[in-house]
């Protein structure tokens, strides 16, 4: 693939407008070294050298975006606790729009704790509560997207599946969306399936693939992957990327063509955040002018260089133009 387009692609980044709903969650990372055992119970000794936070879930997907030097509208819910407070200013710091953020008192700010000893993630604690947000919240919700649908270039939707995705509110989206000619990209959860129909792309992973089409007992992922990727398209009426880890990625357009691209990654330390930094990046280079198998493949170029960091991560426009002209 021509080299120099890619990189104009990636330039055209620039000043983009790409609003972001979905769960938004605190990620935090507890660091130190691992040299025993302790005496109480047969686990490991976490000896703490510092702490970090980070915004993770659709709020990673809103910072990837910021950082590749596009603008980022973030939507979605937090709480009113100790966690939002060190949430919204790291987006501010990002110089992400926070306007589209509610505040719900029935939930709590989501926080994913990992602790990680000689760069691997030993145990990590969920601090969240379940259930789909009430009407007047998903009212307020889309009522701002309302407003904003004008002056923006695209729409993703990062389902975590921890509650803002409904069924009615996805609906109402990908209605508005298509009406307004709006690319609409969707990081998706096999539970809300039948949520994404119509949409502009959906990129599950290989097991969310299996889980969506029913193919979970196929061990031959390799074997299946093409009549997975046929079935969503085809149920779901939208291009489909399936991004497979160290295999790549398969791209399935409406137009029945099918790409397999390789992967880009050097070395795999942590896949944490990898899919939100794909989306964000593959998003951007559709709206700058490529075409799917283009931003297909600046996508894996980003995906290849987060997996190689450890912890929630970002990507900048620099590593990714050093990564494709060394290719």
């Amino acid at each position: 693939m021509n080299k120099e387009k890619l990189l104009k692609i990636i330039e055209n980044f620039n000043e983009k407008k790409i609003l972001v709903v979905g769960d938004i969650i605190l990620d935090k990372s507890i660091w130190g070294e691992v040299s025993r055992i302790s005496p109480e119970a047969p686990v490991q000794v976490v000896d703490v050298s510092k702490e970090s936070y980070s915004p993770g879930a659709a709020a990673n997907v809103a910072n990837n975006i910021s950082a590749l030097n596009a603008e980022a509208f973030m939507v979605g819910i937090i709480g009113n606790d100790a966690a939002k407070n060190i949430l919204i200013p790291k987006l501010k710091n990002s110089s992400i729009d926070v306007d589209g953020i509610f505040i719900d008192t029935n939930k709590p700010t989501i926080q994913k704790v990992r602790v990680i000893g000689r760069s691997q993630q030993l145990l990590r604690f969920d601090y969240e509560k379940k259930g789909y947000i009430d009407d007047s919240t998903e009212n307020k919700i889309f009522e701002f997207i309302l407003k904003k649908i004008n002056e923006i270039d695209a729409v993703i939707v990062s389902d975590y599946a921890k509650g803002i995705i409904t069924k009615k509110l996805m609906e109402k989206l990908i209605g508005l969306c298509n009406k307004n000619n709006k690319i609409i990209v969707i990081d998706p959860k096999p539970k809300h399936k039948s949520f994404y129909k119509n949409s502009t792309l959906i990129t599950p992973n290989h097991t969310e693939a299996q889980k969506m089409t029913g193919n979970e007992e196929e061990e031959n992922i390799d074997k299946y992957v093409e009549v997975m990727g046929k079935k969503l398209q085809q149920e779901l009426n939208s291009n489909v990327l399936i991004t497979r880890g160290e295999k790549g990625m398969s791209l399935f357009e409406k137009n029945n063509e099918i790409t397999h691209i390789p992967t880009y990654a050097k070395e795999v330390f942590d896949i944490v955040g990898a899919g939100d930094t794909s989306v964000a990046t593959l998003t951007l280079a559709l709206v700058a002018g490529a075409t799917y198998k283009e931003a297909a493949v600046i996508a894996n170029h980003a995906a290849g260089i987060t997996v190689g960091k450890v912890g929630t991560s970002i990507v900048s426009i620099d590593e990714l133009k050093k990564s494709i002209e060394n290719e």
